[in-house]
């Protein structure tokens, strides 16, 4: 099996970069995809930037020039459930977007033409994601990040969960946006840009897409600096956590 991982920021990927053994490298429309073997797994990874668009383009070149078989998305997201805290990893059993809104010619949410509005994933691929971060949460973790540190940013007791992750093309720190999201959207966990848009590529391929996000921040007027931080401090850990152990399952 073949496996594309991607980041939407270098931070998400920057230590998977650093272990795989790169076999070769192309760089097309200002993106680098690497080749090689990473953890043992045949992969092409790619930093793919942020944004649906930017994720779509990423993730169709992985599939239909590179042949992935399954799509990997690592990252981080901002809490939209009351009971989502920062550190927490969530497992995407679904993905849609929150954004789309082609009414009255189709329902709210509904993506034109495939008469849907949510991507689901495999039940095997989030059973064994979700042994993946919660092996990482509980023995990996903490010698990542030492316990000053994540008692800074807010790491108290971190989980991993799976549900509703939502997807759109706006960075949410509005507390008034975050409420609206979670009115219409009541079973989302985290919102963040990117998943839904490889989700949709990769249902329209057929082919399998696991997306799995850690919880940077609570989407609030404090979003942009908790965002910036975790990024820098904890993002690249975490990255390379679940992914070594989710391919030690494969």
């Amino acid at each position: 099996m073949k496996v594309g991982v991607l980041g939407a920021v270098p931070e998400e990927v920057e230590l998977l970069n650093q272990d795989l053994a790169a076999a070769g490298k192309d760089i097309v429309g200002n993106r680098t995809y690497r080749f090689g073997r990473l953890y043992g797994q045949e992969v092409i990874l790619a930093h793919a930037r942020m944004g649906k668009v930017a994720a779509a383009i990423t993730a169709t070149r992985l599939l239909e020039t590179y042949g992935a078989d399954l799509v990997l998305f690592v990252g981080v997201a901002g809490a939209v459930a009351p009971d989502v805290s920062i550190g927490d990893i969530v497992v995407a059993s679904e993905l849609m977007q929150h954004d789309m809104d082609a009414r009255p010619l189709f329902p709210q949410y509904e993506i034109p033409l495939l008469d849907s509005d949510r991507f689901t994933v495999d039940p095997d691929l989030i059973e064994g994601a979700l042994e993946a971060a919660q092996g990482y949460i509980q023995e990996d973790l903490p010698r990542d990040i030492s316990s000053a540190q994540r008692e800074s940013l807010g790491l108290t007791s971190p989980k991993a969960l799976s549900g509703l992750i939502v997807s759109g093309d706006q960075f949410i720190h509005d507390p008034r946006h975050l409420a609206e999201i979670h009115r219409h959207l009541p079973d989302a966990k985290c919102v963040e840009m990117e998943g839904a848009a490889v989700a949709q590529v990769c249902a329209e391929h057929q082919i399998p897409c696991l997306v799995i996000r850690t919880v940077s921040d609570r989407a609030d007027g404090k979003a942009g600096k908790d965002f910036s931080v975790f990024i820098e401090q904890a993002a690249r850990y975490y990255s390379r956590g679940i992914v070594r152990r989710l391919f030690s399952l494969f």
